[in-house]
């Protein structure tokens, strides 16, 4: 049993080291870590997965995950158009071998994450929703169920077949690498619950241990108020730096737009597709840059700053279907607190916008491009020794690009076996020392102070916009720091965890502070600002700027000439050659401030006494007093891999509280039968218990078998009193193809608006027109309007055209919105594009972007004078609506080009954008 984690421990001898021996060592247990330890093990390697904290919800996954960033999809998107995006976006500055690997992977990673039980949004037809959030290409494929994907993961790795070859030990915290004959050969650490010290050799290590998200203290100044997960400290990047390997990029921040006062995104790639928007005070789109990128972030920073800011996402104007959408995503799987900040400031979507901000800085290759370097087989430069996921410099891989690399990683590693050799005692010795130093003085300084101090100075001097004399003066705090770094005292096993991450943090510090010093140009806009080398070097510095550590232990640096790309990209021209070697980087001269003619005059030196955070000092997760034996029963059958016969009874049991857990038991495990056991619980006389099967049908549809069982189940559900349980009856029949358009129109009469819903998408998916075509006469709005989308997806024909040409007449200005831009898709007539031209006198905006929609679809004749004209209307998205509707008509007519070029001068940057791109 674990020691409780406040109890005082004894420094262990080295001598008593619990030694670990495996094929593959992973080390964490998030997203690349999860996928690495998956495939080394369906490689045939024996696998040992250490993680700090518990993989069941560790890493930045824990959480949900609201959509992917990249999802290069077959039919929306090109890999080459991606790899072009993310070199633009990274000022060039990449290796394009490394993320086509994401570009032609993902979307097997995507089918293969689906067949694990994640879920994607998807059409009514099953084809993957891929919305456009940036002016180029379309990448973004929302999760809006996606708060259970570690979830998912986890059950894969308790498979009984993994289990078989994949050890996980939990609360085991590696501090170093070890290497020997020129290669990884396994790990040292402790357990951060009993303090022993852990050994470990291996035949591969594989680092994904994510982000440097505790580098930059956040506004709040919490140590945990993090952008980025808090829990990921830097730990890999330290390791991997002093295991001998290369990193990249280092000088290249990751810094986000966040909401503001609240450690969470605004989530704009969420809001997007619902309409919302980024826009100053006046509500003026005003980012010109087409990726989300330092540029980008410049831009943002730079209007915050103006007499313009604040900057807001625009909420307000959307319609309440949209934001009641926006706050079941945002509320739910993205962060359960926001919804509670919002109450708590009296703000609603409705009433109000959100008040974006700029987040503190951080180390990341998901979001930005600064970590391990790596090939395109998650390869560092040390033999045996992998990256993965956000650890690795693999620029803007995100979700998608950290499963890919850990996939990568763990095929490549599975071929090695354990390091046979002695393991190197003076590596032990020292990371020994660095686990246990703070035990030697229990009364030394607290972890908290000492890293809110180490923070604050990663704040003054390393953020940007950076400048040498800055950047000079931090490297000589980060020195002074090591003093205060070795006095901190310890007690627990806990503390000593806090206090290892504190030495990460001032090496991942360190090396930013020194890259930073080291690229004299400014580069990657806001993420590389040097104030006092203002320009973009491309002739000197179009170079990946490499670190590592020296034999004598100094930080060393290279200029790595970009390669050749694989993808040619305008502007950009690689020639790749030799490397310059530039060895250490040292500080400026900053003792005094100009010449030293006089004396300086000595002033009180600033105070080193900062707020203090106490840290999470909670103990283990524990059970409640009183907890039903029953309950307990079903804890330890979920680690057995229980038979749906062993659940059973406790689907049955008298207690709800029973039943409820005994489906959440079937959820993980998903013995055969698990479909239509869930069903059954629709039925249930308990709503938690109903609410529950509900929401694991939804989980697992895309794993359960489209059985006979499971349909008579779900049909039997659609009487059910409860709205929510024939709402999700309709979802999952309608996924699952079980359904026929006899059943789903039945429910066009449910009294509840959300299932009438739902039966009109289900309707789509069996082509079903003429009930559709009566649906469009609904009373409800929601109802229409969902009608007048669905019809984009219904086959072509008299019954489609007519319905459509009632709903652009409609009285309801968001109906005949939907249906003229339905339009643009199933064909606008003569007829249909005089009513667009005369929509474009509708007072309603939404009616006019939609009509000018339907006008990229009419005959140019009479579409484009009248899109020409409605580049005058004074809302900003209709004009983006007529701009996007010229750019179909540009190829063939003169006129349209003409009424683009006058367009690339308009107030509205998306406007401007679209327009210059179709030039």
């Amino acid at each position: 049993m674990d020691t409780p984690v406040d109890t005082p421990v004894e420094i262990p001898a080295l001598a008593d080291a619990e030694e670990l021996s495996c094929d593959v060592l992973v080390i964490g247990g998030g997203t690349a870590g999860t996928m690495a330890a998956l495939t080394a093990a369906e490689h045939g390697a024996d696998v040992l997965l250490l993680e700090k904290a518990h993989v069941r919800h560790s890493g930045a996954l824990a959480m949900g995950m609201d959509g992917v960033n990249n999802a290069v999809i077959p039919g929306r998107a090109e890999p080459d158009d991606y790899v072009a995006e993310i070199t633009r976006a990274n000022d060039g500055i990449v290796d394009q071998s490394t993320v086509r690997q994401t570009a032609t992977r993902g979307f097997a990673m995507v089918r293969r994450l689906e067949s694990y039980g994640v879920k994607f949004e998807k059409d009514e037809h099953g084809e993957y929703a891929v919305r456009q959030v940036h002016r180029s290409g379309s990448y973004v494929l929302p999760m809006p169920e996606g708060k259970d994907v570690k979830k998912v993961l986890y059950r894969q790795l308790r498979r009984r077949e993994m289990r078989e070859r994949i050890r996980i030990e939990n609360r085991v915290m590696p501090v170093r690498v070890l290497t020997a004959e020129g290669r990884a050969v396994g790990a040292a650490g402790f357990n951060t619950r009993t303090g022993r010290f852990v050994s470990v050799r291996a035949g591969a290590v594989i680092l994904a241990t994510g982000a440097c998200g505790r580098l930059g203290l956040p506004a709040s100044g919490y140590l945990y108020g993090t952008y980025e997960n808090p829990t990921n400290a830097g730990d890999g990047y330290a390791m991997a730096y002093h295991a001998g390997a290369e990193l990249t990029g280092i000088e290249c921040f990751q810094i986000n737009p966040l909401i503001k006062d609240y450690n969470g995104p605004a989530c704009a790639y969420v809001a997007n597709p619902f309409g919302g928007y980024q826009v100053n005070r006046h509500g003026e789109r005003f980012v010109d840059s087409d990726y989300w990128s330092g540029q980008m972030m410049a831009e943002f920073a730079a209007e915050i700053a103006s007499d313009r800011g604040p900057v807001y996402l625009k909420l307000s104007h959307l319609p309440e279907e949209s934001i009641s959408a926006l706050e079941s995503i945002l509320h739910t799987t993205e962060r359960p607190t926001r919804g509670t900040f919002h109450a708590g400031r009296g703000h609603d979507y409705r009433t109000h916008d959100i008040e974006m901000h700029i987040s503190e800085i951080g180390l990341c290759g998901g979001h930005s491009a600064s970590g391990v370097r790596v090939d395109d087989h998650a390869r560092t430069t040390v033999p045996r020794l992998y990256a993965a996921g956000d650890l690795a410099c693999v620029p803007h891989n995100y979700m998608i690009g950290a499963f890919v690399f850990g996939d990568l990683a763990g095929a490549d590693a599975a071929q090695y076996k354990p390091y046979e050799g002695e393991l190197p005692q003076d590596q032990l010795r020292d990371a020994h020392e660095l686990v246990y130093r703070p035990l030697h003085h229990p009364d030394g300084p607290p972890q908290s102070q000492v890293e809110y101090k180490l923070r604050r100075f990663v704040n003054d001097y390393v953020a940007p916009p950076k400048s040498g004399a800055r950047l000079s003066l931090a490297l000589e705090a980060f020195e002074r720091m090591r003093a205060d770094i070795a006095e901190m005292g310890a007690r627990t096993p806990h503390e000593l965890m806090r206090c290892a991450e504190v030495t990460f943090i001032r090496d991942c510090a360190e090396m930013a502070a020194r890259a930073s010093l080291a690229r004299t140009e400014s580069r990657w806009g806001l993420y590389h600002d040097r104030t006092d080398h203002p320009a973009r070097d491309d002739a000197s510095w179009f170079h990946h700027l490499d670190l590592h550590k020296s034999p004598s232990g100094s930080m060393e640096f290279t200029a790595r000439p970009v390669a050749p790309y694989l993808v040619p990209v305008p502007d950009f021209a690689p020639t790749g050659g030799a490397s310059r070697h530039l060895g250490e980087v040292h500080p400026e001269a900053v003792a005094t401030a100009g010449a030293r003619d006089a004396a300086p005059v000595a002033s009180a030196p600033p105070s080193d006494t900062a707020p203090v955070t106490d840290p999470d000092r909670r103990g283990p997760d524990h059970t409640g007093a009183g907890t039903s034996p029953r309950l307990l029963e079903l804890l330890a059958l979920t680690e057995q891999e229980p038979e749906l016969t062993a659940l059973l009874p406790y689907l049955d049991d008298p207690s709800p509280a029973v039943r409820r857990s005994a489906v959440d038991v079937l959820t993980e495990t998903v013995p055969p039968g698990t479909g239509p056991a869930l069903a059954a619980a629709l039925r249930d006389p308990h709503s938690d218990v109903r609410a529950t099967a509900a929401a694991s049908l939804r989980e697992l549809v895309e794993t359960l078998p489209a059985e006979p069982d499971l349909r008579e189940g779900l049909a039997a559900a659609l009487p059910e009193d409860d709205p929510v349980i024939r709402a999700a009856a309709l979802d999952v029949l309608r996924a699952l193809r079980l359904g026929d358009a006899e059943l789903f129109a039945d429910a066009l009469a449910d009294p509840e608006t959300a299932v009438r819903i739902e039966a009109v998408r289900a309707l789509v998916s069996v082509d079903a027109a003429e009930p559709l075509s009566r649906a469009a006469a609904d009373p409800s709005r929601e109802v229409r309007v969902t009608v007048a989308k669905a019809l984009a997806n219904v086959t072509p024909g008299k019954l489609v055209a007519d319905t459509l040409d009632r709903l652009t007449t409609d009285p309801d200005a968001l109906v005949r919105a939907a249906a003229f831009a339905t339009l643009a898709v199933t064909g606008c007539s003569t007829s249909l594009a005089v009513r667009a031209v005369a929509a474009q006198g509708d007072p309603a905006w939404q009616v006019r972007s939609g009509a000018a929609t339907a006008l990229s679809a009419a005959e140019s004749g009479v579409a484009v004078p009248a899109l020409a004209r409605a580049l005058e209307d004074p809302n900003a998205d209709v004009r983006k609506a007529a701009v996007l509707a010229l750019v179909r008509h540009s190829a063939i007519d003169e006129d349209a080009r003409a009424a683009l070029a006058t367009a690339t001068a308009d107030s509205d940057a998306d406007v401007r954008a679209y327009a210059s791109r179709a030039l």
